[in-house]
């Protein structure tokens, strides 16, 4: 079957229907591409709003948080604010009494200042008072060491005279006793002797033999008696002279009764 309509209305010329088919095809396929182009830009702007989306919940959600975050901020500060504010009073009121006793305080200094002052004063006229009485003193020990000086010298040469005085007493009374216990021993011996000198007999012997033997005993005991002296008298003559005190006593001698 062959086509036998005119071109006219349908074509101008002869082709431009095929044109026009092509153009449509052409047409066809870039509204192919461009309903791929926006399905694709679909899909994918569709990806990105659900993106968005999350994100924006994300958001909402981190909004929601900071907000309760906030909220809990505020009332922290608000805590805060009140409890700096106390301590702000408190700082002001505890800055007012540190400040009275600072006054206080200083008040106090000027008149410990003011009585340092007087007490200083009275310190510098002490201390003239103390080195012009101080200059006196020392002139009066200086006197009153030559003083002493020259009365331990006196007590010395006192004391030098004293033991030789009290020795030489002692030796007195020793010599007095010795003296004293050697007549007596003279004594007894003469008897002895005439006794001895009677006994030579042998009549009187036995009679003059009880006597003689008294006169013996008590001669022994007055030379016993000698030594004792001699010995007490030495040994107190020695400790006056080493320098111990109320030596000088008289020895007391028992009276040896003779025969």
């Amino acid at each position: 079957e062959t086509n036998t309509l005119p071109f006219h209305p349908f074509e101008t010329q002869q082709g431009d229907i095929i044109c026009m088919e092509k153009e449509h095809q052409v047409l066809k396929e870039q509204l192919k591409e461009a309903q791929e182009k926006h399905e694709q830009l679909q899909s994918r702007s569709s990806e990105e709003t659900s993106a968005l989306k999350e994100l924006l919940k994300k958001s909402v959600e981190e909004t929601e948080v900071s907000k309760n975050e906030l909220d809990w901020f505020h009332q922290d500060l608000e805590i805060q604010v009140k409890k700096w504010q106390q301590e702000k009073k408190e700082n002001q009121e505890n800055l007012k009494a540190l400040r009275n006793t600072a006054k206080k305080h200083a008040d106090t200094n000027d008149r410990y200042s003011k009585t340092i002052d007087e007490k200083e004063k009275q310190y510098n006229v002490y201390l003239n008072t103390y080195l012009e009485t101080s200059n006196e003193f020392a002139n009066e020990k200086v006197k009153l060491e030559e003083l002493i000086k020259k009365s331990e010298n006196d007590c010395r040469e006192c004391v030098k005279r004293a033991v030789k005085a009290e020795v030489s007493v002692l030796k007195n009374w020793k010599k007095a006793e010795v003296c004293k216990l050697n007549g007596i021993a003279t004594n007894a011996e003469a008897n002895l002797r005439i006794l001895k000198s009677f006994s030579s007999s042998a009549s009187a012997a036995p009679k003059l033999k009880p006597q003689i033997d008294s006169w013996e005993i008590f001669l022994s005991n007055v030379k016993e008696q000698l030594k004792k002296v001699e010995a007490e008298y030495e040994e107190k003559i020695q400790m006056v002279e080493n320098g111990v005190r109320n030596c000088l006593t008289k020895m007391e001698i028992a009276d040896l009764p003779s025969p």
